[in-house]
C-alpha cells in the first residue's frame, strides 16, 4: 500500500505543477482600468468608491500589466512546467527534492500572506488566485508539501507509474484530486472564465449603472410622478453617485418659491427604489450645494 501511495504522489505533484504552469502562462492578466474623473462622465462616478470596471472590468488597452510582474509570472510558469515534466520523465532524487523545496517555499509564502492579512492573492495559479489567502489555501499548500515529501521515496517516474502502476493508483489519484479541487478557490473563477458558471453579481456599491438606466427608473417611479409638475427643467443641476445611490438635483418651483428636488435612485441590479427630498435653493449657493448641505 505504501508503494501505491508513493507512486500516486508523483502523479499528483506533477499534475499540480503542470496545472499551475498552464494557468500562469495562458490565463490573461486583468488590470484595473484607467481612472476616470471630471464632471463630464457622471454615469459611473462613485465618490470614495472604485468604479465598477476598476474591480470587475477588463484592463484598458493602454494600461498593460507591470513588466516585472509579468516576467516573474512567466518565469515561475516555465519553471513549474519544466519541473512537472521532469517529475513525469525522471525518478532522479534531485527532481523530487526540487519539487519538495518548491512546495515548502510556497507553503511559507502562503502562510505569511495569510498571517499578514494581505488583500493580494498568492498567485499560485496566476490570475485565478487573486483573492485573499484563506485557511484552505494554506492547508492545500501544506498537503502538497507533504505529498512531495512522500514522493521522495517513489521508485518510478510519472510515465512509468501510468504504464505499470496498479489500478489502485488511479483511485487514489482521483480521490486526492477531488480533495485538491475542494481546497481550491480558483476553481469557481476558472469555471466563470470558461462560461460554465455565471459570474458573481457586483455589489450595488460597485455595480456599473449607466445614467440611462437611472433615468428610466426615475421617470417610472411614483416619486417622479408626484413632483413632475413642480420641476422646471428636464436637465438636472447636478448628478453624482455615492455607494448604492445616484443623486439627481432638479430645479423646481413649489408654491411660488424656488426650490430644489433631490432624487436618490438605487443602483442595484433589481428592485431599484427612488426617494426624494425638497430643499430650498438659496441664490447665493451654486446649484446642488443646497442638496449637498441637506445630506
Amino acid at each position: 500500500m505504501l508503494h501505491v501511495v508513493q507512486c500516486t504522489q508523483v502523479l499528483v505533484i506533477a499534475f499540480i505543477l503542470l496545472a499551475a504552469s498552464l494557468a500562469k502562462l495562458t490565463v490573461p492578466q486583468v488590470m484595473p482600468a484607467a481612472p476616470r474623473g471630471g464632471r463630464g462622465v457622471p454615469a459611473d462616478d462613485v465618490r470614495g468608491v472604485p468604479a465598477a470596471d476598476e474591480v470587475y472590468g477588463v484592463a484598458a488597452p493602454d494600461r498593460p500589466a507591470p513588466l516585472l510582474n509579468r516576467q516573474v509570472t512567466l518565469a515561475l510558469g516555465v519553471f513549474e512546467g519544466g519541473l512537472g515534466l521532469a517529475m513525469m520523465v525522471s525518478a532522479h532524487a534531485s527532481v523530487r527534492l526540487a519539487a519538495t523545496v518548491t512546495f515548502a517555499a510556497a507553503t511559507w509564502v502562503v502562510g505569511e500572506l495569510r498571517r499578514q492579512g494581505a488583500d493580494t492573492g498568492c498567485g499560485c495559479f496566476g490570475e485565478l488566485s487573486r483573492g485573499p489567502v484563506e485557511r484552505r489555501g494554506v492547508l492545500r499548500t501544506g498537503l502538497c508539501t507533504l505529498a512531495a515529501v512522500v514522493a521522495l521515496g517513489a521508485p518510478h517516474s510519472g510515465t512509468d507509474v501510468l504504464r505499470q502502476g496498479p489500478a489502485l493508483v488511479g483511485l487514489v489519484f482521483v480521490a486526492e484530486l477531488a480533495l485538491f479541487a475542494a481546497l481550491s478557490p480558483e476553481l469557481p473563477a476558472l469555471l466563470e472564465r470558461l462560461g460554465l458558471r455565471p459570474r458573481a453579481a457586483a455589489p450595488c456599491e460597485r455595480r456599473r449603472s449607466p445614467l440611462t438606466e437611472t433615468y428610466q427608473a426615475l421617470h417610472a417611479s411614483d416619486a417622479w410622478l408626484s413632483r413632475e409638475n413642480a420641476i422646471v427643467s428636464a436637465a438636472p443641476l447636478d448628478v453624482w453617485r455615492e455607494g448604492c445611490w445616484r443623486f439627481l438635483v432638479f430645479p423646481a418651483r413649489v408654491d411660488g418659491r424656488e426650490m430644489e428636488i433631490v432624487f436618490a435612485v438605487s443602483t442595484a441590479a433589481r428592485h431599484r427604489t427612488v426617494r426624494y427630498a425638497v430643499v430650498e435653493a438659496e441664490p447665493s449657493e451654486a446649484p446642488g450645494v443646497a442638496a449637498a448641505r441637506s445630506r
